[in-house]
Formats: C-alpha cells, sequence, structure tokens
C-alpha cells in the first residue's frame, strides 16, 4: 500500500519526465515530430510494395465497410505494431540510461518505465488521428469507431506498460535480454497478421484446427484484428477477443508488477 501511495503521490513526476522524453524525441532534427508520422509511412511504403504487388497478397474488402485498399489495412495493423516495439524497446533502456537520477535520489522506479511508455502513446496517437483523417478520405466514417479505437489504446497500453516493467528490470541485471527481445520481436512481427490478412493462417491451418487456435492465443493477433474490425471494417471485434485482451492485458501488468517489485531492491547496486 505504500508503494502504491508512493505512486499516487509521483503524478508531478510522472508527468514531467513525459515531457522530457516527448522534447528529447525528436531534438535537434530538422522535422521534428514529422518524423513519427514519415517512419510508419516509409515502411507502409516498403511492405505495400513487396507484400502486394511482388508476392501478391490479397486481402478482403471491409465488410461491411467495403473498403479495399492494401495501403490502409496495412497500417490498421503497422501502427499498433509499431507502439508495441517502440515501447517495448524504450522502456528497456529506461532504467539504465537514467542511472545516476536512480542512485541519487529516491522515487518510484516504476514512473521510468511508465513516462517514456507514455511518450510512445502520445506519438501513436498522433498516428491514429492521421489514420483517421486518410480513412475519412478514402470514404470510411470512422468517426464514431474512434471511441472503441481509444479503449483498446487503453487496453494495449497496460500490455505493454507490463511487459516494459518486466523487461526494463531484468535487462538491468541481464544486459543481454534487450538484444534477445531484438530477434524475439522480428519473430513476433511476422507471427502476427500485419503485412498478411488471418485467412491466410486460417486456410493453411484448415486441417490443423488446434494449430489456428494455438496461432490466436498471441495476444497481438488479436490486438491487431480488433483495430481492423474497428477502423477498416467499421464493426465492433468479437466479445470473446475483447474479453482475452482485456485479461492478458491485466495479468500481464500484474506479472510485470510484481517481477519489478521483486528485482527492484538492489536495482541501484546492478547499476
Amino acid at each position: 500500500m505504500s508503494t502504491v501511495q508512493e505512486l499516487t503521490e509521483s503524478k508531478e513526476l510522472f508527468v514531467n519526465l513525459t515531457l522530457r522524453e516527448l522534447r528529447g524525441k525528436y531534438k535537434r532534427s530538422a522535422l521534428g515530430w514529422t518524423w513519427s508520422l514519415l517512419n510508419p509511412l516509409a515502411t507502409m511504403v516498403i511492405f505495400t510494395v513487396v507484400f502486394r504487388f511482388f508476392l501478391k497478397v490479397q486481402i478482403e474488402p471491409g465488410d461491411p465497410s467495403g473498403l479495399h485498399v492494401f495501403a490502409i489495412f496495412l497500417l490498421c495493423g503497422l501502427l499498433p505494431w509499431n507502439f508495441l516495439s517502440s515501447g517495448i524497446s524504450g522502456a528497456m533502456g529506461a532504467l539504465i540510461s537514467n542511472s545516476n537520477l536512480i542512485k541519487k535520489v529516491f522515487f518510484p522506479r516504476e514512473v521510468l518505465v511508465a513516462s517514456n511508455i507514455a511518450s510512445w502513446v502520445v506519438s501513436f496517437l498522433l498516428e491514429m488521428a492521421v489514420l483517421a483523417i486518410v480513412l475519412l478520405v478514402a470514404g470510411n466514417m470512422v468517426l464514431p469507431w474512434l471511441v472503441p479505437v481509444l479503449g483498446l489504446v487503453i487496453v494495449q497500453t497496460l500490455f505493454v506498460v507490463g511487459l516494459g516493467l518486466m523487461f526494463s528490470v531484468v535487462n538491468v541485471y541481464f544486459r543481454d535480454v534487450q538484444y534477445l527481445i531484438g530477434i524475439l520481436l522480428q519473430i513476433w512481427f511476422y507471427a502476427t497478421p500485419i503485412v498478411y490478412p488471418i485467412t491466410v493462417v486460417r486456410d493453411a491451418l484448415v486441417d490443423s484446427p488446434w494449430a489456428f487456435t494455438l496461432y490466436k492465443l498471441n495476444p497481438m493477433v488479436r490486438f491487431v484484428e480488433a483495430y481492423r474490425d474497428c477502423l477498416y471494417d467499421l464493426r465492433f471485434p468479437a466479445l470473446l477477443d475483447s474479453v482475452y485482451l482485456v485479461g492478458v492485458s491485466l495479468a500481464t501488468l500484474t506479472l510485470g508488477v510484481v517481477v519489478f517489485w521483486k528485482m527492484e531492491p538492489k536495482l541501484a547496486e546492478e547499476l
């Protein structure tokens, strides 16, 4: 309870650290925050050319929206993935990069991880706002669906914070973790239906329904599909998927907090 009270009293510190992260993200760059839009757009162009035109990946029109644009289909999955990847990568270095602060002043160390991820939430929301404008131009009346999308952002943030807390503190004790996670993120990316529709996996595993069920245990599969349901198809995600995502996110957050609190007492010594 004392730890919870300390976190509650650290709201001002959290805000200041988040603002510091936001100001320093594109410091001294000519384009500044424009890079947060150019990076996913450049990735979209590359993947669209490779997977749509060279590998001939086919997607179905949105149901019931009728939208049939591969680039937008790709962005609806790519932006949530970029948030996960950037949040985890940023969180893993949050404690190490602030080692001097940790060794000199006492404060809840969780704030360092949470503020770093919060800065990526801001970037994610800006990217989603641009995507919403693109969808409106393409003819998708996405405005009523931004409310459930905001709910998805909150749930995914809990998921990312849980992973960030766990990996950040483990990375202090075992520095190889950051390299291992980099490899695992690449595998995780292609194990998620971002550059291909989930129907490709379903059709390939039609004779092994258990394998498809195992595939869907990947939380990012359901996150990506839920974002596409709201933004691309203009429909609510399946109730079972929503319940699964909330449950997994809360469980991951709880595990991350437990691991962090267990390893945090000797953090200053390790740094």
